[in-house]
């Protein structure tokens, strides 16, 4: 995932964070906002200490964006969106986190097409 594609200036998150929408699985947290805009979505990674030590949370963030980067052209454009990794994520592989990262872009109807499968 290139850096332009990224959210990580505080006002951003916390902009999203008021006035977004969101939705949640047990796994993960998504907030998104349409910024009409925008070439391409932009996404904001969050993972607590909570969850685990530096390494573990690395692995999830890395985990996130291979999954974003892989359905990158099934997600529409011109949206801003914020996950925040759940507690059960340390226990996932890449595997399982882009299933349930798919399952909340499909419920949140930020996938351009639902037919298609992981």
């Amino acid at each position: 995932m290139k850096k332009a594609y990224r959210i990580k200036k505080n006002e951003e998150f916390q902009h999203l964070f008021k006035h977004g929408k969101s939705f949640a699985n047990r796994q993960l947290v998504l907030y998104y906002m349409k910024k009409s805009d925008q070439q391409h979505f932009r996404i904001g990674l969050s993972v607590s200490k909570k969850i685990g030590h530096a390494v573990m949370r690395n692995q999830i963030k890395r985990y996130l964006r291979q999954a974003f980067h892989e359905l990158e052209d099934q997600i529409r454009d011109e949206y801003d969106l914020i996950i925040i990794a759940r507690k059960p994520t340390n226990q996932m592989d890449f595997h399982e986190i882009k299933k349930s990262l798919t399952h909340v872009l499909m419920r949140s109807k930020l996938m351009k097409n639902k037919n298609r499968s992981q």
